[in-house]
């Protein structure tokens, strides 16, 4: 069984974030819709769990390696002291590979605090602050890239104070 689930998770690992993004729009809102019908097309809510299914075969991949990576020299030994298997691996296999499984969760939550484009699709790009996971959202990391424009020229279509004014076109700020 191990030899099916792996690749299908190293698979899923390697999707790109915007097919995640499309799929918590396309998939994950309408159902979120149905069970909570005040819930927009760009919510919180389905970028959080689009999150969540896409570390989810990163953290699982990688604590298998790690598992696999302790030696079976000590499963043999705690076996010939008479262990059960429940014991073998909660006291011996997974002490032995807790760095693993520390550094695989690390990665996971380091992947998902950077991820940016699934949440912008899945979420929007609202910068409002609010608890309501079915409203819209911006992520910090998209309203950073939003405000720090450092090389735009004062007075140009892009300068982000001259937005909405109608001196931009003749390329003058007020």
């Amino acid at each position: 069984m191990r030899n099916v689930i792996k690749p299908t998770l190293e698979i899923l690992a390697g999707i790109p974030t915007v097919v995640y993004g499309y799929f918590a729009l396309t998939t994950t809102t309408p159902l979120l819709q149905a069970v909570f019908p005040s819930t927009r097309v760009f919510n919180a809510a389905s970028a959080a769990i689009v999150v969540g299914i896409m570390v989810l075969p990163m953290i699982a991949s990688l604590c298998d390696d790690a598992l696999k990576s302790v030696p079976d020299s000590l499963r043999e030994a705690a076996y010939s002291l008479g262990a059960p298997s429940f014991e073998v691996n909660m006291r011996i296999v997974v002490p032995a590979a807790l760095s693993g499984i520390f550094a695989a969760f690390v990665l996971a939550i380091s992947r998902a605090i950077g991820e940016t484009m699934a949440v912008t699709l899945a979420a929007g790009a609202t910068p409002v602050l609010t608890l309501d996971p079915l409203e819209s959202i911006q992520t910090m990391t998209a309203y950073l890239v939003q405000v720090s424009l450092g090389d735009t020229p004062v007075g140009t279509l892009t300068d982000p104070f001259c937005c909405g004014n109608s001196s931009v076109l003749t390329n003058t700020c007020a």
